[in-house]
């Protein structure tokens, strides 16, 4: 799958895995607890058990390929992302997202679309002062339901100015490219969070990226 570049007028980011680097500082801590003597592969296995205790909405999604429950599972999450407490971990933004943003400021309008909370969502993007970058920011209370529902993409849609099909969602999980191409939109996947290339494509990304701070360079080539 490739991208319809001139289709996009707006995007959309999540903030986990996309913006923010807090993944990468979990799996390090926890994959010392799986031995390679006892794990294949300690770092995959720590990602999944980190997805597992920080996202399980996330986490249960991946399993709905096999137990046949997508809208049982899909109204789960949406249950989790609303009651779950909020988290209190520091949050680290990705190397090289502030430049990128600062590229694509001006030729796109950009909203956040999360699923965390408002207060911890906006605690993220005051720290790095990114809240300059963007015309919207959707967090998990914002709509009517949470991704992967579309909803938080029709929100920002409408914020922005533009159709949902113009909107670009990048995200680093099967539920970012769920909601994606349920609100019409394109998708990319990024491998900078939780997600696997596999996955991410099987459930729509139209391309993926190494990392988020890759996008300028797709977007801005022609």
């Amino acid at each position: 799958m490739t991208l319809d570049i001139p289709r996009i007028k707006a995007l959309c980011f999540d903030v986990d895995g996309t913006l923010s680097d807090t993944d990468d500082v979990y799996v390090h801590k926890v994959s010392r607890f799986f031995p390679r003597l006892l794990f294949k592969d300690p770092q995959h296995t720590a990602r999944r058990f980190v997805m597992w205790v920080e996202a399980p909405g996330n986490a249960l999604l991946g399993l709905t390929d096999t137990i046949g429950l997508d809208d049982e599972i899909v109204a789960l999450i949406d249950w989790l992302s609303r009651h779950r407490r909020p988290s209190s971990k520091t949050l680290w933004l990705i190397p090289g997202v502030d430049e990128m943003l600062r590229r694509l400021k001006g030729r796109y309008p950009m909203a956040v679309v999360s699923a965390r909370d408002e207060k911890g969502t906006m605690r993220f993007l005051e720290r790095f002062d990114l809240l300059k970058y963007f015309d919207a920011v959707i967090t998990g209370q914002s709509a009517a339901h949470t991704k992967p529902y579309p909803d938080p993409i029709l929100l920002a849609a409408q914020r922005m100015g533009v159709q949902p099909q113009e909107c670009l969602m990048i995200g680093d999980t099967t539920v970012d490219m769920r909601a994606g191409k349920s609100a019409g939109a394109q998708t990319v996947g990024v491998l900078c969070g939780f997600g696997e290339e596999a996955e991410l494509r099987r459930k729509g990304a139209d391309l993926i990226l190494n990392s988020t701070t890759e996008l300028a360079d797709v977007l801005l080539r022609r």
